[in-house]
């Protein structure tokens, strides 16, 4: 059986920018190369698409200027019909330009944050008809937004912590009332959060209403839509990882982030360790040390969360509990968690390698369920309208 091409796009134009070089570079590593090739793909700061064998070797990153020089560009167009990345500048010949491709069989988005992770990348590879890890375009934007992914969950009867949100422009047009308002509805302590980003980044936790406004100062330097939650009282953070897709998903063993206080910080999550290892350096202690039915109740409530909002692949649920009550809260959903969790899936027999296995598999499912679908529909409609039997939808009554 011939070998498939993998696609190991990773990098991005995102705040979560080196985050996702590292999973890039861990997926590579560490997939299964009986199986497959692999052809790394680096997305730039800037959104260019980069590759080249040089991505391979992290060393390479220390100087990203000198690197690009080694690399050929490359572009994705979202013609389904040609199904391949394009390198360019075309190479030119004596009477004309040749078109330089570069076929891929899947693709594995190892991105974390806008512009891969929030639906925009998966909507590309859905145009160009090419089978992705990780779930689709619906599933990927309401779980990178955390308003519309907390109504969800609401809406379903899924335990989260009270909240409210409000628009950039909002605050800047009237800051009084927009501080008021949270103020009516959500007691302190409470976190503020930019609405679309992960990892940490631009979170502040608020015990007063100076430290509200400080908070939201620098939340609204990175979205225009915050969320403003209200905090667990004495809390422990637990996370559980799904993989799977529609109703056939599995749950992971459960990990209890020790170092963690209030929130995980981007350096408790990265650079508490070896940073090319991501989230596996964080310290945590696997599995959490709870009993028996709080984890079963934590497992199947993570299952849910994977359903309701249409996930596929792999995710990371974190959770909030109280201590004292053991009280349960679903804090958000990772669509794409950093190292993809894998450490997590080592309790239950399965290694990195399979899990990525088990991921590209999935993807090969989703998309031959997906183009099962009839997308288009033949009709007359354009044949009358050009010979002027029908005037169109305007002058209907």
């Amino acid at each position: 059986m011939p070998k498939l091409n993998v696609g190991v796009l990773f990098g991005g134009r995102s705040v979560e920018h080196e985050v996702s070089v590292v999973t890039g570079l861990q997926v590579v590593e560490n997939i299964d190369k009986t199986k497959y090739d692999v052809t790394p793909i680096y997305i730039s700061k800037d959104g260019d698409w980069y590759t080249g064998e040089e991505l391979l070797n992290i060393k390479s990153f220390k100087n990203i200027e000198d690197l690009l020089t080694k690399l050929r560009k490359v572009f994705l167009p979202p013609v389904p019909s040609l199904n391949s990345l394009f390198y360019y500048p075309f190479k030119t010949g004596f009477f004309k330009r040749e078109a330089e491709t570069l076929k891929v069989d899947v693709i594995f988005p190892a991105l974390h944050g806008m512009h891969g992770e929030d639906g925009t990348v998966q909507g590309l590879l859905e145009l160009s008809n090419i089978p992705y890890v990780g779930s689709g375009v619906t599933g990927s934007a309401v779980g990178m937004d955390k308003i519309i992914m907390k109504d969800i969950l609401k809406a379903n009867d899924i335990p989260i912590v009270n909240y409210t949100w409000f628009f950039r422009k909002d605050y800047e047009r009237d800051k009084d009332s927009v501080v008021k308002n949270i103020e009516s509805k959500v007691k302190y302590p409470m976190f503020v959060k930019p609405a679309n980003l992960g990892s940490s980044i631009g979170i502040s936790k608020a015990k007063n209403v100076g430290e509200l406004i400080y908070a939201i100062e620098i939340a609204i330097k990175y979205d225009r839509k915050i969320i403003v939650e209200e905090g667990v009282i004495n809390p422990a953070e637990i996370n559980c990882s799904i993989t799977g897709r529609e109703d056939e998903v599995f749950a992971s063993t459960l990990e209890m982030p020790v170092t963690w206080q209030e929130f995980l910080s981007f350096d408790d999550k990265y650079m508490s360790g070896n940073s090319q290892k991501g989230m596996k350096s964080a310290t945590r202690k696997i599995p959490a040390p709870i009993p028996d039915e709080k984890s079963d109740e934590i497992k199947e409530l993570a299952k849910k969360t994977f359903m309701v909002l249409d996930c596929s692949g792999i995710s990371r649920i974190d959770f909030l509990m109280e201590k004292d009550t053991m009280k349960i809260y679903v804090n958000e959903i990772n669509t794409m968690p950093g190292s993809v969790a894998f450490y997590l899936w080592e309790p239950e027999g399965v290694d990195f390698k399979s899990l990525i296995d088990r991921m590209i598999n999935t993807a090969l499912d989703a998309h031959r369920e997906h183009n099962r679908n009839i997308y288009t529909f033949d009709t007359k409609l354009l044949l009358k309208a050009s010979s002027g039997s029908i005037k169109g939808g305007k002058n209907r009554k």
